[in-house]
């Protein structure tokens, strides 16, 4: 178990980026990653966090290769830090998930002056994805797994307020970035057709996180119920590691086999033109 000061490479099996990984699904992903062999980098936002990620699943797994990454992806410097961080400290990047969420009921500005669910949930993963795909394509096949929802059947992409200044709704919101995620991925798979980089997205089901019940208080009243988050994170440790899915690109999954998403979900045209907005929101040629 190694720090975030830590700067040894490690080329011993595959090595892993999960982000949102102190918690939740991503914790899960993590420890599901981990055991399969994986070297895996935690992308999280305090130190605190990521330690408690890092000694629980050492306590599960006591072989665990795991190595702290700090990045707040509300902030684009911070997701750029932690991307030459990444490149810096790993040779070969095989498998990102990208499973960070955010929800806000109210519209809240990031440092950098955007809507902080459309920075969290869609830009810093376009962000850094984007970052690390030339060492994804050097350490092919590698994998890209985007943890997106079924929300994504009521968003849309607010062409023309973008970033949620003449109406927001939080729910909504989250949707219109599940959507995004979706869109994303097709973007990326196009893009990276051939090169041995695949890209899939997938829906974890209702899971009792920490980030539901903070978005919606009353629903912890039906928590036995929901999905617990190692059940969620199936899907996504599926389709970062299972060898039925090498070669498959562009789609998205529920309970590890394909689904068909919602027909908007679909478009390539608007895939396209996210893919464009989104560069020039963080930067990007």
């Amino acid at each position: 178990m190694a720090d975030s000061t830590a700067s040894t490479d490690s080329d011993a099996g595959r090595v892993g980026v999960v982000t949102g990984a102190g918690a939740g699904i991503g914790r899960e992903t993590l420890r599901g990653l981990a055991r399969l062999g994986f070297t895996v980098a935690l992308v999280v936002r305090s130190q605190e966090r990521g330690r408690a990620a890092m000694e629980d699943v050492m306590r599960t797994d006591p072989g665990a290769d795991l190595r702290l990454v700090l990045c707040d992806l509300s902030r684009q410097a911070d997701v750029r830090r932690a991307a030459a961080e990444i490149l810096d400290r790993f040779s070969a990047v095989h498998v990102l998930v990208n499973d960070a969420a955010a929800y806000t009921r109210r519209r809240v500005l990031t440092e950098d002056g955007v809507e902080m669910q459309l920075a969290v949930n869609h830009l810093a993963p376009y962000l850094l994805t984007r970052l690390l795909l030339g060492r994804l394509t050097a350490s092919a096949p590698a994998r890209v797994v985007t943890v997106s929802s079924a929300g994504h059947e009521r968003g849309r992409v607010p062409w023309d307020d973008l970033d949620g200044t003449r109406r927001y709704r939080g729910f909504q919101r989250y949707c219109d970035t599940k959507l995004m995620n979706l869109l994303f991925t097709r973007e990326l798979a196009r893009r990276t057709a051939n090169t041995g980089v695949t890209t899939n997205a997938m829906h974890p089901g209702v899971v009792g996180t920490e980030l539901l019940f903070g978005g919606f208080t009353p629903l912890r009243l039906f928590r036995r119920w929901m999905r617990t988050p190692a059940e969620g994170a199936r899907t996504a440790i599926h389709l970062a590691a299972a060898p039925d899915v090498e070669g498959v690109t562009g789609r998205y999954f529920i309970d590890e086999r394909p689904a068909e998403p919602a027909p908007h979900a679909l478009d390539a045209a608007g895939a396209a033109r996210l893919w464009d907005v989104s560069a020039r929101l963080v930067g990007l040629d």
